[in-house]
């Protein structure tokens, strides 16, 4: 799996890393407890702190010390592990909500394709009134509670039904980090935060290393860039051919 892990930056490997563990899956993520769950991260991750882009804050990730990091696909048993990683986009964005807490304070903030939990744990970090957790893998929603148990910050509601395209909730802000790396999928996030954005005047901030999939997308000409930060060596390393890592606000009148 090392291989799937250290070259997990361009669409190509995605995919392949999608595929082989869509193929081999083994049990339902419903089948299993929480507890259970719980007790599958804590024997399968290690608790990683200071090799990012927000030292302050701790999480369960995979590392090379991990069984899965080298062991066969096919051995695991839940959804494809994309919150086991921390990935360029998500560090960008909660170290942009971490420098600028007025974004979040006192706001209603929905954390989408939320993974380990890192943005929603900002948020919470920054005062926010109410934070959303939305991953459509349950053993996420698990992850990202005992990430927050880790930071000593109150647990998001996690949400795993699949918001993007539903009617949408009135949040202040949405956040969210490294979803363009599917094109049909950034399509579908166009239409539905346009949607957000006319129906309740939502603000939404993307982060991104700045892969091909969402430079070459429509909406990014409709972004106003924020922040751009440069990865740790460390992070450099684990995402070949990226060095920096950016956060955007989306402005549809631009």
């Amino acid at each position: 799996m090392s291989g799937l892990f250290i070259t997990r930056t361009s669409s190509r490997h995605l995919k392949l890393f999608h595929k082989l563990f869509s193929q081999t899956r083994t049990l339902s993520n419903s089948c299993q407890s929480d507890e259970n769950i719980r007790r599958f991260i804590s024997e399968n991750t290690e608790v990683v702190e200071g090799r990012s882009l927000t030292p302050e804050i701790k999480l369960r990730l995979f590392t090379p010390d991990c069984r899965f990091w080298t062991e066969r696909p096919e051995l695991w048993p839940f959804e494809d592990p994309y919150w086991a990683i921390y990935w360029p986009g998500g560090q960008a964005l909660s170290r942009f909500v971490l420098d600028h807490p007025e974004v979040c304070r006192g706001r209603t903030v929905l954390d989408l394709g939320s993974g380990c939990g890192a943005s929603s744990i900002a948020a919470q970090l920054c005062g926010a009134a109410h934070v959303v957790a939305n991953d459509i893998d349950t053993v996420a929603a698990v992850a990202t509670h005992m990430n927050c148990e880790l930071n000593g910050v109150e647990s998001p509601v996690c949400v795993t039904d699949n918001l993007i395209g539903s009617d949408p909730d009135g949040f202040d802000l949405i956040l969210l980090g490294d979803m363009f790396y599917d094109e049909a999928l950034a399509t579908s996030l166009h239409s539905w935060l346009d949607r957000c954005i006319q129906l309740h005047g939502t603000r939404v901030l993307i982060g991104d290393p700045g892969r091909a999939q969402f430079e070459g997308h429509n909406i990014r000409r409709l972004l106003q860039q924020m922040a751009q930060f440069e990865l740790p060596e460390s992070v450099r390393e684990e995402n070949y051919g990226l060095t920096c890592s950016s956060v955007w606000c989306y402005n549809p009148e631009l």
